[in-house]
């Protein structure tokens, strides 16, 4: 018997609230761990049967795409380390060979701010662990070597099923594309199990499709502080929202607070923003796109969107002023009416906008 708490109400829980009068439909509403996070499944216009067993499946994927990309328990990720290490021609396991495919684009795009080669400098930084407590910063000079390696996708080159890499500072880390990805699965198996309305929620990260009883699903923000609500926003469809936040992940030392965001120019904890959040139908390129997005900071966020393709974004700076594009501001309803707000240039095509 699955380990999955499932539960069968007439309103979503928590993240995801609905507006306005529906008609009356059972959504099936089921919790469980993957990723090292909650992850909230949400089916409509199912038996409870073909729900349970959708998401007993789910359950059992994610658990093995969890010890496929752990990026420090032992697994295909990280022989595919040991081996790019040692600089050897190696054929890759097919988990791991898709991903790092994927990743070397979305790298491009994003001038190499989202970087999964970094995996050295993460652990350096100590969020390689399943525990941040007693943890401190890095020695300067230990940032400084790895930051001068200059560690990136380019160093593998992927031939087939077979990959070598040139620089044996990389270490791959599918910390900020994994999940995205998973989620990306796992709509995929849903709809090969006839399930068209339903949204699968990591921790706040989600894919949405369809609809509730025809009414878009209403997804809330999380607050810059990792606790209560920035506002609200619809989606419907086919569509992607995930966000990059310094509450994360984090340690505090010396009463600085250090997060698991690592920019890898600087190697160096990214600064400027304190969350991301995007929209866009792919989850493994929304959840890419909100950490590069979270490095570029309020400076360059705009040209990092456009090259990678992200018509909705809203980042929050550290002076809790919020930045989006005019077509995010069309999606997004902030609870606070006195929150500073900065819009800019439109980002491309608004021809796509939605509004609730």
């Amino acid at each position: 018997m699955s380990t999955a708490v499932r539960f069968l109400i007439p309103l979503l829980t928590a993240v995801l609230f609905l507006g306005g009068c529906e008609k009356t439909e059972p959504v099936y509403n089921s919790r469980f761990l993957a990723f090292g996070t909650l992850t909230d499944i949400s089916i409509v216009g199912v038996t409870r049967e073909q729900a349970e067993t959708a998401v007993e499946t789910l359950e059992e994927d994610f658990a093995i795409m969890h010890k496929a990309w752990h990026a420090w328990a032992p697994g295909p990720l990280t022989r595919t380390n040991n081996l790019l290490a040692e600089g050897v021609r190696f054929a890759v396991p097919p988990s791991v060979l898709t991903l790092m495919r994927i990743s070397k684009r979305l790298s491009h795009q994003s001038e190499h701010l989202f970087n999964p080669a970094v995996g050295k400098l993460v652990e350096l930084w100590g969020f390689q662990s399943d525990s941040l407590e007693d943890h401190r910063p890095p020695d300067a000079e230990a940032i400084a070597r790895l930051v001068e390696a200059n560690p990136n996708m380019d160093d593998i080159e992927i031939d087939g099923i077979h990959a070598q890499c040139s620089n044996p500072a990389v270490k791959l880390d599918f910390g900020a594309i994994g999940k995205g990805y998973g989620i990306d699965l796992a709509i995929e198996h849903l709809r090969e199990m006839g399930i068209n309305n339903a949204i699968v929620n990591s921790g706040g990260d989600l894919r949405a499709i369809g609809s509730r009883g025809g009414h878009p699903w209403r997804i809330a923000i999380r607050s810059p502080s990792g606790s209560g609500t920035l506002g609200f926003l619809y989606v419907s469809g086919d569509e992607s929202v995930f966000t990059s936040g310094n509450y994360e992940r984090n340690y505090l030392w010396k009463g600085k607070l250090y997060h698991h965001i690592i920019d890898p120019r600087s190697g160096y904890p990214a600064q400027g923003t304190r969350s991301v959040t995007v929209i866009h139908d792919n989850a493994t390129v929304a959840d890419a796109a909100a950490t590069a997005l979270f490095v570029a900071g309020p400076k360059d966020w705009r040209r990092i969107a456009r090259q990678m393709g992200i018509k909705y974004v809203l980042l929050i700076d550290t002076d809790n002023v919020v930045h989006m594009n005019p077509a995010m501001q069309k999606r997004v309803q902030l609870m606070n009416k006195e929150q500073p707000v900065k819009i800019s240039e439109p980002l491309g095509d608004q021809a796509t906008a939605k509004t609730p």
